[in-house]
């Protein structure tokens, strides 16, 4: 049975039990602070089973794409070096939302596994919650009474709270789970130890295949647990695992599933699977990699320095370092599997068709840029070793520096150690590591309190935002929070003109009043589907009517920076084609920000084209056309634009200005015609990732106060260059000059440094056979440098200092010859370092030549007797 059917087979058995098929939400989390990535199948559903909403369907299946990297689920350091953990896999799940509850979900997972996949009754063993005396919990007997009646009563075995009673986190929805475990063992094995005793014990071919959870209770703060209003199902099923299992491999990694990627990593490296364990665990890491990568780009998520962007940016680094280190691949390669994964996932996950060139430019250019920095930072640990030859342990905080400073996992730096006999302190390492982790959390520690219930909980809040600015509500609930010092509230209202920060735009302001109080809204925003509006404190009056007002000047700009986005989104494609598509935005009253596709820089010519074809559209004065609760397919039909990355429900929200133009999916606020929009002017264009291209602009009054600021600034290019009629003439004339005096300036200083040159070197002072050379000169810093190194290319050991001032900062330019690096072991980068203490600054470099700055020139004669006696000493 192939990998697609095995999928296909799980989601119609459940959609023949009245199950309704949802897709995978995207694997990048956008609307959830506690989340990157979507790390289990029921993350979608938070909100179902925190109370926050209500479920549209009872029953529900799927098959989710899940990243666990990062926080208590990390599996990363596992993936490759055995057989069945990853970074991306597949969760299949499925739900009941106070539905059905035990007996059908035991009954189902035995019926699908045993009868439709047809997996032996012998090899599997169930797990059943025994208790916890700490929180006052009893045996799970309904569970234990269910499975006595389907399975051998030796393969029910009981779980401990840590195995078998499941938690979203600290507080929120729980209950006991009961696992389905697998022995994939051979007959000996069997016979030998019996599975029951391996179960739980990490022993790779006796692994749990699936865990159905049922959701009883709610963790409070203060640790008790209160039994939930409604009972639910959430099961999750590993989809590589399953596949493992039912096409008899011993390792997820012989499967279908991700076995043409590894033959493709063999033919590009030249390299057999199967015939070398360093070898075999490089393709693993780089099948699995690969994966995690191309989905968190195709859901939007770009890599870079800062949150989910540097995960994928790290996980992307650590295949290319596997690469490099035990497949010899010293050239970009990852970029060239991305077709193969496409054409083995695409069918299922269009996005892998629809996005695969852009994957591949992402990674290509990702690739060619770290194998540079890995280039450097093996330099960097060579001149380690050179500097610290007679130690046999490479110091913790150095290993910490190749991690943070160039991506280094510590696993390469002990590699390369043991290669060069030498260790690792990974007691230092890890104290680095711990500080840095310390740091974050402070910085990103909140402390949130429990919800305080006004009015019953259960319904979404109900936006009145596309109609009106103001309105009568009623508060729900309430919660206080800290976070960084300060202290804030977050309220949640029946109904809200609030627009809650989502699709780019950024949530309202305003005011709450009520009985005469006034409490500010400071932000509006979602916590998964959960309206919460921000505010310093809380009104006093909790049941009364309260009045929720908008902060209308601002809205009105955001709204003539969103539908001025969608106008310009249909210009793009218009000018450069229909490959453009929306990669992200920001949109708020000063500005719009829009991220596409397009894998050139756009010309003048293009720019101009695109602010012509919206501002016609704004003056044309364009009526919006706006369809609310449309079903998603119907809309596609009417070839409205859907973002890759975005979850929408069935029902969607299209907005149109003329039907030939633009018709776009859109939750956010929009002006009634484009008229309002008065201006476009698009103030700069630039690529901020491969194949990824970024547009800042403006519109009405900050457009005009754009052009007042131009207008202004020409004004002053006029009158320095006396009123010319052609002020781009009179510029390009200065500049012309400009070059001709510095081109003379230049010549002036190569003369100046070939009679120093020789100044200098007959001037040197001679101590303990090293030529010291200290002066102070009236030059630039860089003609100091290339005077040092032109002087180094005389023969015999040399000192060169040149103390050089600009302003009121102080230059350091330090170069030693080479004996006097490789002989005497001085190194230029540390000498800088402590000569620019006595100008209260600092420096570093090269051995052979560094540089320092500082502010303190009182301290020059101190800092050349000190150079002097660097020379002395040694």
């Amino acid at each position: 049975m192939k990998s697609a059917e095995v999928r296909k087979i799980f989601l119609e058995f459940f959609e023949s039990k009245a199950h309704k098929i949802v897709p995978s939400a995207p694997m990048v989390v956008k609307n959830d602070p506690t989340l990157m990535f979507t790390n289990a199948g029921m993350n979608q559903f938070k909100d179902i089973f925190l109370g926050h909403a209500p479920a549209k369907h009872l029953r529900i299946a799927d098959t989710q794409k899940c990243l666990r990297v990062s926080g208590k689920h990390n599996d990363l350091e596992e993936v490759g070096h055995d057989t069945y953990h990853h970074t991306m896999f597949e969760m299949l799940g499925n739900w009941s939302f106070g539905d059905y509850f035990k007996k059908e979900a035991i009954e189902w997972a035995w019926e699908l596994l045993t009868r439709i996949y047809g997996i032996s009754e012998k090899n599997l063993y169930v797990t059943v919650f025994e208790g916890d005396a700490s929180d006052n919990l009893s045996k799970d007997n309904e569970s234990a009474e269910i499975w006595a009646r389907i399975v051998a009563p030796d393969h029910i075995l009981l779980g401990s709270k840590k195995d078998n009673f499941w938690e979203m986190g600290e507080t929120g929805p729980c209950g006991p789970c009961s696992e389905i475990h697998v022995d994939i063992r051979n007959d000996e094995e069997k016979l030998r130890i019996p599975g029951r005793d391996l179960v739980n014990k990490s022993h790779p071919q006796v692994l749990e295949i699936w865990n159905l959870v049922f959701i009883e209770f709610n963790r409070q703060m203060d640790g008790r647990l209160v039994p939930l209003p409604q009972k639910h199902v959430d099961t999750g099923m590993g989809f590589e695992r399953l596949t493992m299992v039912i096409q008899g491999k011993k390792s997820n990694y012989d499967s279908d599933v991700f076995q043409p990627i590894i033959g493709e990593i063999g033919k590009i490296s030249g390299r057999r699977y199967g015939i070398n364990d360093e070898e075999d665990i490089a393709m693993r890491v780089i099948a699995d990699h690969l994966r995690a990568i191309s989905f968190a780009i195709a859901d939007g998520q770009l890599p870079s320095n800062t949150g989910a962007g540097y995960v994928i940016r790290r996980i992307l680094r650590r295949a290319i370092r596997y690469g490099y280190t035990f497949l010899d691949l010293k050239e970009p390669f990852i970029q060239k599997l991305v077709p193969v994964l496409a054409e083995n996932m695409g069918a299922y996950f269009p996005e892998l068709h629809a996005q695969g060139e852009l994957i591949r430019k992402v990674i290509a250019e990702e690739e060619q840029s770290f194998l540079r920095t890995l280039s450097q930072g093996i330099r960097r640990f060579e001149q380690y070793l050179h500097e610290n030859e007679g130690r046999k342990e490479i110091d913790g905080k150095f290993a910490f520096e190749l991690f943070d400073t160039f991506g280094f996992p510590v696993d390469l730096t002990q590699l390369m150690a043991s290669e060069k006999g030498r260790t690792v302190d990974m007691k230092g390492f890890q104290e680095g590591l711990e500080e840095q982790k310390s740091r974050s959390r402070q910085a990103a520690q909140v402390d949130t309190y429990d919800w305080i219930m006004i009015k019953p909980d259960g319904e979404e809040t109900e936006f009145l935002g596309y109609d009106s600015v103001e309105a009568d509500v009623e508060i729900v609930k309430y919660r206080k929070v800290k976070a960084k010092g300060q202290e804030y509230f977050e309220i949640v209202l029946n109904r809200t003109p609030f627009y809650a920060e989502s699709g780019g735009q950024v949530g309202d302001r305003g005011y709450l009043e009520c009985g005469g109080q006034r409490i500010m809204v400071e932000d509006t925003y979602k916590e998964n589907e959960l309206v919460i509006h921000r505010t310093p404190e809380m009104l006093t009056d909790f049941n009364s009517v309260v009045r929720a007002v908008v902060d209308s000047g601002k809205r009105r700009a955001t709204a003539n920076n969103h539908s001025a986005t969608h106008l310009m989104h249909a210009a793009l494609r218009k000018v450069l084609g229909k490959h453009v598509e929306q990669k992200g935005s920001l949109v708020n009253e000063h500005h719009l920000r829009f991220d596409f596709s397009h894998f050139a820089k756009m010309t003048d010519e293009e720019i101009r084209e695109v602010e012509q074809i919206v501002n016609r559209k704004i003056r044309e004065n364009i009526g919006i056309g706006e369809q609310r609760k449309v079903p998603i397919d119907m809309a596609k039909q009417m070839g409205a634009m859907a973002l890759f990355g975005e979850k929408y429900g069935e029902e969607v929200r299209v907005i149109t200005f003329d039907p030939g133009y633009s018709v776009e999916l859109c939750g956010g606020t929009h002006v009634p015609a484009t008229g309002q929009i008065g201006f476009f002017k698009i103030i700069s264009e630039g690529a901020i990732a491969a194949g990824i291209r970024r547009i800042e602009a403006v519109t009405g009054e900050r457009a005009e106060s754009y052009f007042y600021e131009q207008l202004s600034t020409l004004d002053e290019i006029r009158e320095v260059l006396k009123n010319v009629k052609d002020p781009a003439r009179g510029v390009k004339n200065l500049v012309e000059e400009n070059k001709l005096l510095q081109k003379k300036i230049d010549e002036l200083n190569r003369y100046r440094v070939d009679a120093l040159k020789s100044e200098l070197y007959e001037n040197a002072e001679l101590i303990n056979g090293t030529r010291y050379i200290a002066a102070r000169l009236d030059i630039d810093a860089k003609t100091a440098k290339d005077l040092a190194f032109s002087l180094n290319d005389r023969q015999g050991s040399l000192f060169i200092l040149f103390i050089t001032t600009s302003e009121d900062k102080v230059n350091l330019s330090l170069m030693l010859s080479d004996d006097l690096v490789k002989d005497k072991g001085m190194h230029a980068g540390n000498l800088v370092k402590e000569l620019a203490r006595d100008i209260n600054g600092g420096g570093g470099g090269q051995p052979n030549f560094a540089t320092a700055g500082g502010t303190n020139a009182k301290g020059i004669p101190l800092l050349l007797e000190k150079a002097r006696g660097m020379v002395v000493g040694h």
